[in-house]
């Protein structure tokens, strides 16, 4: 039984650094379910358990925020790659590279928040702040495979054409739904492969 004139522990209070993540994190959740209409900050408020007026005080404005969250979808992409690209030197030519790429990506994007934030960041491009984030981000991943591959021009173009058509598959959620068009799913297969997608809808 416990003492009840022994001190209390005291609660341990969050750091400003920490409590930007919780936002950041809670920001993450409900933007990849609303995405940047459809999301006020008064949601992202709700989401990380504070008040509007403090995330407001905290991040300025909502494109500021969501050009954040945006910035971390991209920053760990190409985290991923780097992990990948660390253990070259790798052979452009050699299928295995892009095995290993595409298997760093696929294991990222398992992530929906993440998936769908980068997803509605590409669908807000009109919006200056978060179109210039996402041709940047883009550009650098771009950058990013070229230089750590050696790999041509074109190669790159067909590594990140065939991502973002991951992207669309799983946005859409055709891994879940293989009895909804077998066409979309025969597409499906040939994307993600037979490991991970069955052969015979239904």
């Amino acid at each position: 039984m416990s003492d009840p004139s022994a001190p209390k522990p005291r609660a341990t209070r969050m750091d400003a650094a920490d409590r930007r993540e919780l936002v950041l994190d809670a920001a993450m959740r409900a933007f990849a379910r609303g995405g940047y209409a459809g999301t006020s900050t008064d949601a992202v408020a709700k989401e990380a358990g504070v008040s509007q007026p403090y995330v407001v005080r905290m991040f300025g404005t909502k494109v500021e925020l969501f050009r954040l969250v945006f910035q971390r979808s991209v920053d760990g992409i190409m985290a991923a790659f780097d992990a990948v690209l660390a253990a070259g030197p790798l052979d452009p030519d050699d299928d295995s590279t892009w095995a290993n790429l595409g298997s760093a990506y696929a294991d990222l994007v398992a992530d929906r928040d993440l998936l769908m934030v980068m997803m509605h960041g590409f669908g807000a491009g009109s919006v200056p702040e978060i179109g210039r984030a996402a041709r940047e981000g883009m550009g650098a991943i771009y950058g990013q495979i070229r230089a750590g591959t050696g790999c041509s021009e074109d190669q790159a173009r067909q590594f990140i054409a065939h991502g973002m058509l991951l992207n669309v598959l799983m946005s859409m959620q055709a891994l879940e739904h293989p009895n909804d068009s077998a066409g979309l799913h025969e597409m499906t297969v040939c994307a993600f492969g037979t490991n991970l997608v069955p052969a015979d809808p239904g």
